[in-house]
This record gives C-alpha cells, sequence and structure tokens, in this order.
C-alpha cells in the first residue's frame, strides 16, 4: 500500500462489522479494475476484436433508437428529416473526426479530459477537471436515469402488459434502477458477451422494423407527398425548412451520445501483437473502426427511422400520453407487424436500455476513481465501489423523482452532458493539432468546436434545466473534492520515496556517528555563509549535540495542485555542507516521507529540526493547503503523528 494512507491500520476483518466488510470489500484495490463494462482489463486479458467492444459502447449508442425519433419529432414536427440530416452531418463531419483523434491522442481510454488536464498547470486545471467531471456526472447519470424510465414506457405501453402495471411507470423506473444497483453490487462480469447479443438483437429487430415501414411507404407513395405538402404548408420555401431544421438539431443532440463511451473502452480492443503501451497503433487503429463503423450505422439508423416515423406516425402520438412518445420505433412495430413481434421488440429495447444504464454506472465507477484519488479529492471509501454505487443510485432515485420518469424532461439534461463532452473533445482536438503543427486539422477542429459551442449555447437558452441539473453535480463534485482535499492534506502524500548515489552515500556516512541529524532548510542564497549560519543557529537554539554530522533537508514545490507523487532524493556537498534536495507536493509532507525513510533505511530513528515562522496560524494554514508550504514544523509533526502511531518509532520534531 503507498504512502499516502493515513496512519491508522483496517482493523482485520473478522474485527469489522460483516456488513462493513462486505461494503469496503476491495478497498485497497484500484477501483479501474472492477469488473464494469468499461473496467480496464488485467494484463493478462489479451482484450476483444473491435467489432464486440463496438457493441460494448453501442449499448449506450444505439440504444437511442428508442426514444430518439420520438425526441426529433417533438422537436422539428414535420422536418424532423431534415433536422437528422444536419444532425447526421455533424456527426460524420464533427464528432467523428474529433474522436478518431482523442483516440489518438488518449489511447488507453483516458479520453479528452485527460488531453484537457495537460493544458492547464496547478490548480486551474485540477478545477476545470472537476468541472467537466461535473457535466461528465450529468451525461452519464441521467443516462441511468433516461433509459429506465424510457424503458419503462415501453413495459406499460405493451399490449400484454398486465393492468396492474398501467400508469406505473414511476415505480418500474425504479426498480429497474434498483435491479441495476443490485448487478453491480453484487458484481458485473462477461459484460461485452452480454452486450453483443444484446445489440445483435436489437439491431436486427430494427432493420425488420425499418424495412417493414419503407415497405409500407412504398406502397403508399403519396404519403410522402402529403409529409411534403404539409411541410411545405408550415414554413415558406425549402431554404426556410433548412433554416428551421438548423435552429432546432440542437435538441436532436442526444443521437451523438455515445462517442466519449467509445474512447473509454479503448483498453478492451485487442489492436496488434506487435503493441505496446507506448505505442498502441493497432488498438488505435482499430478504435477508429469501431467509431466510425458505429457512426455510420447510427446515421443509416437515424435517418430512415425519422422518415418512417414522421410519415407514419400521426403527429399527435408523439406528445405526451400518446402511443408514440418515447417508443416511436416500438409504435411501428406493434402497428406493421403484429402485436406478437411487436412484444419482443419491447423486450428487446427494454434489455438494451437497461444494459444501456449498466454501461453509464460502469462509466462513471471508472470516470470518479480515475481523477478524485489522485487530486486527494475522495474520501477512503470511494476506492469501493459498492459505496459508489449505493451513492450513484440514490442520485439516480432523486433525479427521477425530480422529473417524474419523464424521458421528454429529462433531454435538456442528457443532451447539455454530451454536447459539453462533445466541446471539450473538440477543444482538446485543437490544441492537440495546434501543437503538433498540423495548422489545416487545428482549423478544422476549432470550426467543429465553434459548432459544439453554438449547440450547446442554444440548447442551454431552449432547455436552461440541463445546465441546471449539471450545475448541481459541479457543485456537489467541488464541494465533496475539496473537503475531502483538505481532510486529507495531512496524508504523507509521497507514493514512493528513493535516493540516488550520492544521497545514499552521504546518509550512510553520517549514520556511523549515530542518528541522523536533519535540518530543514528553505534555500534563499544557497552559499557558504547561509548554510553555516544555520547550522550554528539550530545547534544553538536546538541543541544539537555538537561534534556530530547533520545533513540539511531542502523541499522544492513543484506542483502545490498535485496530490501523492514519487520523491527523488538528491544528494550534493559543497562548502564541507552536506545536502539532501527533493521535490514535493507540499514541504511537510516530503519532508515526513523522507525521514520515515531515512528511519527505514538505517534503522535508528531520525531527528529534524526546524525554526518557527512568523504570522498568524490561520494564513499559515491556508498557504499550506494552497501552496504547499506554511507552517512547516507543526504541519510535519502532525503527518509524522498520523502515518506512525508507534512513538517509539516516530521520527523526532525540534523546534527552535
Amino acid at each position: 500500500m503507498s504512502a499516502t494512507q493515513v496512519d491508522n491500520p483496517p482493523e482485520p476483518e473478522s474485527a469489522t462489522r460483516p456488513w462493513r466488510a462486505w461494503l469496503l470489500e476491495g478497498l485497497s484495490e484500484q477501483s479501474a479494475r472492477h469488473p464494469g463494462p468499461h473496467g480496464t482489463p488485467p494484463a493478462e486479458h489479451k482484450g476483444n476484436r473491435w467489432w464486440r467492444v463496438m457493441c460494448l459502447t453501442g449499448v449506450d449508442y444505439f440504444s437511442t433508437l428508442g426514444y430518439q425519433p420520438g425526441i426529433a419529432a417533438l422537436a422539428a414536427g414535420l422536418l424532423s428529416p431534415m433536422a437528422t440530416l444536419v444532425l447526421i452531418a455533424l456527426t460524420l463531419l464533427g464528432a467523428l473526426p474529433v474522436y478518431r483523434r482523442v483516440a489518438k491522442e488518449s489511447p488507453h481510454g483516458e479520453g479528452s479530459i485527460a488531453m484537457l488536464e495537460r493544458l492547464l498547470p496547478w490548480w486551474a486545471g485540477k478545477l476545470f477537471v472537476l468541472v467537466l467531471l461535473g457535466f461528465a456526472a450529468t451525461d452519464f447519470m441521467i443516462t441511468i436515469t433516461l433509459s429506465a424510465a424510457d424503458a419503462s414506457a415501453h413495459a406499460v405501453e405493451n399490449p400484454f402488459a398486465p393492468h396492474w402495471m398501467h400508469g406505473g411507470g414511476m415505480w418500474i423506473t425504479l426498480v429497474l434502477i434498483a435491479a441495476l444497483g443490485a448487478v453491480f453490487l453484487k458484481g458485473f462480469r462477461e459484460a461485452i458477451d452480454v452486450a453483443v447479443v444484446l445489440v445483435s438483437v436489437y439491431l436486427l429487430l430494427n432493420v425488420i422494423v425499418l424495412v417493414s415501414a419503407v415497405w409500407e411507404i412504398a406502397g403508399h407513395p403519396v404519403a410522402i407527398g402529403d409529409w411534403w405538402h404539409a411541410a411545405s404548408a408550415e414554413h415558406s420555401s425549402p431554404i426556410a425548412m433548412i433554416g428551421v431544421a438548423l435552429l432546432v438539431f440542437p435538441r436532436l443532440a442526444l443521437g451523438m451520445s455515445g462517442f466519449e463511451t467509445g474512447v473509454a473502452v479503448m483498453p478492451q480492443v485487442r489492436g496488434d501483437a506487435s503493441d505496446s503501451r507506448e505505442k498502441p497503433a493497432g488498438r488505435i487503429r482499430d478504435t477508429r473502426k469501431l467509431l466510425t463503423t458505429a457512426a455510420l450505422m447510427m446515421s443509416g439508423f437515424l435517418l430512415v427511422s425519422s422518415l418512417a416515423t414522421t410519415i407514419l406516425i400521426p403527429a399527435k402520438e408523439f406528445e405526451k400520453g400518446g402511443a408514440a412518445n418515447g417508443r416511436a420505433l416500438a409504435y411501428l412495430a406493434h402497428q406493421h407487424l403484429g402485436e406478437a413481434f411487436g412484444t419482443v421488440y419491447d423486450i428487446s429495447t427494454i434489455a438494451i436500455l437497461w444494459f444501456a444504464g449498466a454501461s453509464a454506472l460502469a462509466g462513471l465507477l471508472n470516470l470518479v476513481p480515475r481523477y478524485l484519488p489522485r487530486y486527494g479529492m475522495a474520501p477512503e471509501w470511494a476506492g469501493a465501489v459498492r459505496p459508489l454505487v449505493l451513492l450513484f443510485m440514490a442520485i439516480a432515485f432523486t433525479v427521477t423523482f425530480l422529473f417524474d420518469a419523464d424521458v421528454d424532461a429529462q433531454g435538456g439534461a442528457y443532451a447539455t452532458g454530451v454536447l459539453v463532452l462533445m466541446l471539450s473533445a473538440s477543444f482538446a482536438a485543437t490544441i492537440a493539432a495546434h501543437h503538433r503543427g498540423h495548422r489545416p486539422a487545428a482549423i478544422g477542429f476549432g470550426f467543429i468546436t465553434l459548432v459544439f459551442g453554438y449547440t450547446f449555447v442554444t440548447n442551454v437558452i431552449e432547455r436552461p434545466d440541463g445546465l441546471k441539473i449539471a450545475s448541481l453535480f459541479i457543485v456537489g463534485i467541488l464541494l465533496t473534492s475539496l473537503a475531502s482535499r483538505v481532510h486529507r492534506a495531512f496524508e504523507l502524500r509521497a507514493a514512493d520515496v528513493t535516493f540516488d548515489e550520492t544521497a545514499a552515500r552521504l546518509i550512510d556516512d553520517a549514520v556511523r556517528s549515530g542518528p541522523l541529524r536533519v535540518i530543514a532548510n528553505e534555500p534563499q542564497e544557497s552559499d557558504a555563509a547561509e548554510y553555516h549560519a544555520k547550522e550554528y543557529t539550530q545547534r544553538e537554539e536546538t541543541h544539537i549535540p555538537s561534534g556530530g554530522p547533520v545533513l540539511f533537508l531542502e523541499v522544492t514545490v513543484r506542483d502545490s495542485s498535485d496530490f501523492a507523487t514519487d520523491v527523488t532524493v538528491t544528494g550534493e556537498e559543497c562548502y564541507g555542507i552536506r545536502i539532501l534536495r527533493v521535490q514535493g507536493a507540499g514541504v511537510p509532507n516530503t519532508i515526513a516521507a523522507v525521514l520515515l525513510e531515512l528511519r527505514d533505511r538505517t534503522g535508528q530513528v531520525p531527528h529534524a529540526y526546524f525554526n518557527w515562522t512568523e504570522g498568524h496560524p490561520l494564513s499559515h494554514l491556508l498557504r499550506f493547503l494552497v501552496f504547499g508550504d506554511g507552517e512547516v514544523a507543526p504541519v510535519t509533526r502532525e503527518v509524522l503523528r498520523r502515518a506512525e502511531p508507534d512513538l517509539t518509532r516516530r521520527p523526532r520534531v525540534h523546534v527552535g
């Protein structure tokens, strides 16, 4: 276990309550290794063929066919096919090139958030990532609640559904969400095998429904003329139609919801045998195949489904309470292929929508632990899967109640999360292309960024509820993260401490004269006068035994916003002074970690000597939390107290 842990070791499992042991099972493991659909495969895992992984991301992407045609009809009315064409153009010419670039820049599933994290230094980068995590949480959480709500709509509207299910959209949605949580509490394995079956069956059934609808339209060509005449009557000219389609297409943004998931599952792609972690060329190539194939397939489904549903379904049926509300293709399945086939279609739709929620939950369980623990912004229990599952389920229940399990009402929040992730991805792709000197690509990605920015702003203006929900997630993440960072600020925060050859020699020479005497020094002039004056005053004020050697320890804060870092101690001998230099995330934490490593290396408890710092204690505390320094002596002592409860083994702190 790393040196960043608190001093109190966990009790043996036999000494803890059974429910607590079960809840925190796997706490010391990395959460990204949990068996969810997006989990990072173990080293011995060889991965899967790209088309199988496409089914894994497809449970999120393709499942939007369950509600996207109905939402498009409500948003654009008779112009739904034209608005869908605009959406397809943005998908193939915007989102697809962007995420192909993201796949190249982050081949290990980090996604666009990790790309942007590298752009901003210090605390600005961390806060920016936390805001993006808020939008990502909105996307994934609303995926869970919206998919469950749409699945319940398919169940309730089925003609074979028992009477006691009628009007039960709310409780059915809650049951589906609870079942989802129960699966993850138990454990979720073989997700790709399940996804392949669900996606294959679902897409086959959709092909049958759409072929039947096209056959129906072809047999009654007058229906196309009626649709066009009605659309022309509402709008003065084709140019006006195109203008309206451009204005309303942001409401259809749900049809692009699978791209971020497609990048997140990259570690599951097998790639080539010659791939390495540094150069996974095969994985990048196959992930691009995955993204392109999924986008082309989905574009075809969206275009045909929007035409079929707009022409064949009366407009009133799309309204709230209508038979096609949230289930347009299911409506066609029942109307044109019979109730038996329609029921099979409903069951398949319910299954894939439910599994889309599983995909989203797994995404959350991998996204949150990827960043927050590294920032020190997650409590200790966030390293276990089950507490996070319970937390996310409670949030999903709350969101479902707030939106009354209504698919249409949640569309704004869903689109907001999707669009922000795509906006961030396009911006990250623009910066990456610029840094690599690819000017045409940077200009193209920049234009796509502007388009996504317009789409996002338009969506927020028309449906501000999405931004409100996202703001709640952002505020919640910021507050809990900062509170956790303050709580964990007194941990060692050094993942590993090593000494270079010179440092090891200086330590070994000094320890021959007895316990190590280490003077903490903040370098200023770094000349002989400074070091000799410092040694003289410390010997006088803290009564260092005369004649014995001392080591100066100088810590430089590299980035105080980092939480845990690997620490390398370098040695130098000049002016007859022995100096150990080290970089860390915080001065007191780094000193404490080095002192403990010195103890373990030499077998003797070292003594550390400090000066008091002038100033108000509160201002010093704030400096420590933000800049990593402040009043070093008492904080070092507190870090040591938490890290080593045994007084006889705890390094001694002397202050003069």
